[in-house]
């Protein structure tokens, strides 16, 4: 397990699903996290007892550049210092059903304008500013670790294209953050999960082959061996897969096993 204590970090979208499996991740290897999202509460966390205390539920809408600040100038006065911010929180997924019908396998064409729209809002732009303001942290310190959560669709055509052009975005620009911080000392990847058992995937697991699928502290557990590794300048850049990592140094899921990593033909 990594040794995290003294470490602060962000996550953002922690309220629910992979965000709060980051959340809980970072705070069980010592971190103090700071959890984000529009309805974050310390209820979010009232089942994970093993947080010790660690976890600050943060109310912030990430589409909102104001409570964005606010945020981070909250960590600065508290703490002093940022170690880590993992950019989760994402929109689109709203409203999947519209007029009694799911929308979105549909083709472009034929897809609401405010699925684009909030992808990037919620999505990609929300994760440049807050990055903004953590790489000011970072730079002054002379390291830090940014993590944006993406996928395969970045790479792949997977469900409707504003999903696909998102995560490419994302993925871009995980790549030239990096190009500029890397002379910091601050290190930017982009970090694929598999299949989560999130609320919602298990809303539907009759529905699902969860064989090879992973727990939302997986990933929390990726980013917090990540953040430990002295070395993680050498990962900069590029787009990383959590179970890959997991083969790489070694940790498990919850349930001890370490899911097989996908690859792009998988997917």
């Amino acid at each position: 397990m990594p040794d995290l204590k003294g470490k602060v970090a962000v996550v953002t979208g922690a309220s629910r699903g992979v965000g709060k499996g980051v959340a809980l991740g970072l705070a069980e290897a010592g971190a103090t996290v700071y959890a984000t999202g529009r309805t974050v509460s310390e209820d979010c966390f009232a089942d994970s007892p093993n947080a010790g205390g660690r976890i600050a539920p943060a109310r912030c809408d990430h589409t909102d550049d104001g409570e964005t600040e606010a945020l981070f100038g909250r960590v600065a006065q508290e703490q002093g210092r940022l170690d880590v911010l993992v950019n989760s929180a994402w929109g689109g997924y709203e409203r999947m059903v519209e007029g009694g019908e799911f929308t979105w396998p549909r083709p472009f064409w034929e897809q609401p304008a405010w699925r684009w729209d909030a992808m990037f809002a919620a999505g990609v732009r929300a994760a440049y500013v807050a990055s903004q303001h953590a790489a000011r942290a970072m730079v002054a310190a002379g390291s830090g670790l940014v993590v944006n959560i993406s996928f395969w669709a970045a790479r792949k055509y997977v469900g409707n294209v504003a999903y696909g052009a998102s995560k490419a975005a994302t993925d871009k620009l995980t790549a030239d953050m990096a190009s500029e911080l890397r002379a910091h000392g601050v290190a930017a990847v982009s970090l694929y999960p598999g299949l989560v058992r999130t609320e919602k995937v298990m809303e539907a697991a009759a529905f699902l082959d969860l064989s090879n699928s992973e727990s939302p502290q997986f990933l929390g557990r990726a980013v917090a061996a990540l953040a430990s590794d002295p070395d993680v300048l050498n990962k900069s850049g590029r787009a990383l897969v959590a179970a890959a990592l997991a083969d790489e140094y070694g940790f498990t899921d919850i349930d001890g096993k370490r899911p097989r990593p996908l690859t792009l033909e998988d997917v």
